[in-house]
């Protein structure tokens, strides 16, 4: 049986309610008899899966490869994921170096397939390593189907943990946060930048961003956010911003809805 995360609310009293309940929620969903199954497989199988041709090829091992990394609607795309893998990350001209979005070169750099003779999946740590993050990207992906701002708050802890642990200059953490879907969506919202920001060259959003944390965080180090305190405020701004423009995207709706009503009367 298929638990399914329960969020009851929208916006800051949902996330409250999220964050009350997480530990249980999140067990409860683990225990359940389709992450119990995902995760034996990939227990079972991983450690004689040797090359990304292997990996591709086993559709089960590669949904919990892709879900540990954010990346299961690529499940398809086979040709895409096996030349991401055996690139691997130690030549600049790898693709996983060449994308904008770093989930791809974290994805390969995991399973070391292009950067070693052995790769990691014979370690006896690595099938922990991954169905840890598998178990949380599924629960996010879950949280996600009822409510995705709910997804995007969850993401933060180990997205910035993995932007700060990745990446030593200030401006190459926040092109690992420019990189990141998932964080730049929180970044994007709690900083109040318009839908067009992402229009901007890199080099411009650098510095909107920087100069946007320094006037509402009062730095611009992404190790600020490292702060539990810091980090809460901006998922309280992202969350109270997100539910702001939904409700205005609503009552516009409803004002045009209105608009278009009555213009229907008027010509009956």
């Amino acid at each position: 049986m298929t638990f399914q995360p329960v969020v009851p609310f929208s916006g800051l009293t949902g996330w409250r309610f999220l964050q009350r309940t997480l530990v249980t929620q999140q067990e409860t969903f683990a225990a359940s008899a389709p992450q119990k199954r995902a995760a034996d497989y990939f227990r079972e199988k991983i450690g004689t899966t040797l090359t990304a041709d292997a990996l591709v090829a086993d559709r089960r091992l590669l949904e919990v490869a892709l879900t540990a990394f954010g990346l299961e609607d690529d499940l398809n795309n086979k040709a895409f994921i096996r030349k991401i893998l055996d690139d691997g990350t130690l030549d600049p001209e790898a693709l996983g170096n060449k994308l904008a979005d770093k989930r791809y070169l974290a994805l390969t750099k995991a399973f070391g397939f292009g950067d070693f003779d052995t790769p990691r999946t014979v370690l006896s740590t690595f099938s922990d390593e991954i169905l840890d993050r598998y178990a949380a990207r599924s629960f996010e992906s879950a949280v996600g189907d009822q409510n995705d701002d709910m997804r995007l708050a969850l993401n933060v802890s180990d997205g910035l943990a993995e932007v700060l642990d990745s990446s030593t200059s200030e401006n190459a953490r926040w092109f690992a946060i420019m990189g990141s879907p998932p964080l730049l969506a929180v970044f994007k919202t709690a900083f109040g930048f318009p839908p067009s920001f992402s229009q901007m060259n890199l080099d411009r959003q650098l510095t909107a961003l920087k100069d946007r944390s320094e006037s509402l965080f009062g730095s611009s180090q992404v190790a600020t956010f490292a702060d539990p305190k810091q980090q809460d405020k901006l998922i309280r701004n992202f969350l109270v911003r997100s539910e702001a423009a939904a409700g205005a995207q609503s009552s516009s709706g409803s004002v045009a809805l209105a608009l278009l009503q009555s213009a229907a009367s008027f010509y009956r």
